[in-house]
């Protein structure tokens, strides 16, 4: 009798999905110029973003310059034993998530509290005037952030001027290891705490002013009404640029590490980007170094998937 059953609704499912294909089709049909507009992004997704993966193959394989880019002989997980047994890449991945986690502390959260505040501003023109001077750095290119850090934090530097006045001793910043997390946390809660308000900001202007109105009667001063109206409203937005972000944390800053970076402070600045750039490209490691790569990228997706259930679990928000 199941069985039966099962034949019988075999037929209703696939005439559901011709139906789905006809209207897919007819939209299709109706708006094909604004398709046509996703022709060039997928091109680009498909060459640069899906077709690079192919390469993933010789972190299996070993690769020889001027052979064949899928590699030359399989070595199954030679590299992968390699990088497990390497004290410098459990330096570079130690250095790696302590980055990505003070920027998870202090970077996200940032933009959040700045778009609260600049909420609160009753004048306009001021507000823009700090919007505007908060976005600035955004726009700035690494190397000329990278030189700005560098000249102020020199020893003869404007930050060592302001030390030296008050203690009578410079510091060596960049050549300090221990100073290093500092200077890079606070250089990119710097440079992207304005741009990254942005979302924030056009959330908030979502937030039904009715909800404001009743927290006001209820007896709510700001403070609560920041607590249990502003801070939910935008909650949505919080929850999904997070999940984002954890598919990035262990892809730390590459370039503005590269530049600001120096053999004397690798012991805190070393991450698996640089790491993987002096072995890849500079000893010309690619095997290795593709398998680094895909370590990475698999406890990236695994971070993504993992925020993702605990947000729908704990929130009942989530991507998918």
């Amino acid at each position: 009798m199941e069985s039966e059953t099962a034949k019988a609704a075999i037929p209703v499912i696939s005439v559901r999905k011709e139906n789905r294909l006809r209207t897919a089709a007819a939209l299709i049909r109706k708006d094909w110029q604004l398709y046509s507009l996703l022709v060039l992004p997928i091109i680009y997704l498909i060459i640069f973003k899906y077709g690079p993966m192919l390469g993933n193959i010789i972190a299996f394989r070993r690769f020889v310059p001027g052979g064949s880019i899928f590699g030359e002989t399989w070595v199954g997980f030679r590299y992968f034993k390699m990088f497990i047994e390497d004290p410098t890449f459990w330096r570079v991945f130690s250095n790696t998530l302590m980055l990505g986690g003070l920027a998870l502390l202090f970077t996200f959260p940032m933009p959040i509290i700045f778009a609260l505040m600049l909420n609160e501003v009753k004048s306009k023109r001021f507000k823009k005037f700090v919007q505007t001077a908060s976005y600035l750095p955004h726009f700035l290119s690494i190397v000329i952030v990278a030189g700005m850090i560098l000249q102020l934090t020199a020893v003869n530097g404007s930050i060592n001027g302001l030390v030296a006045f008050f203690t009578g001793d410079n510091i060596p910043f960049m050549q300090r290891a221990e100073w290093f997390r500092t200077i890079y946390i606070s250089s990119e809660i710097w440079q992207g705490m304005g741009w990254g308000a942005i979302l924030y900001l056009a959330a908030l202007t979502t937030i039904d002013d009715s909800l404001y109105e009743a927290a006001r009667i209820d007896g709510a001063n700001r403070w609560k009404q920041t607590i249990h109206v502003t801070i939910p409203g935008i909650l949505p937005t919080i929850v999904t640029l997070l999940i984002l972000n954890m598919g990035n944390f262990l892809a730390v800053g590459f370039e503005k590490i590269l530049l600001l970076y120096n053999p004397l402070i690798y012991e805190t600045s070393d991450v698996i980007s640089t790491y993987l750039y002096r072995v890849g490209l500079e000893s010309s490691n690619f095997s290795y170094a593709t398998a680094i790569g895909l370590f990475e990228s698999v406890i990236g997706l695994t971070l993504v998937f993992s925020v993702n259930a605990i947000s729908r679990k704990l929130t009942q928000r989530s991507l998918w």
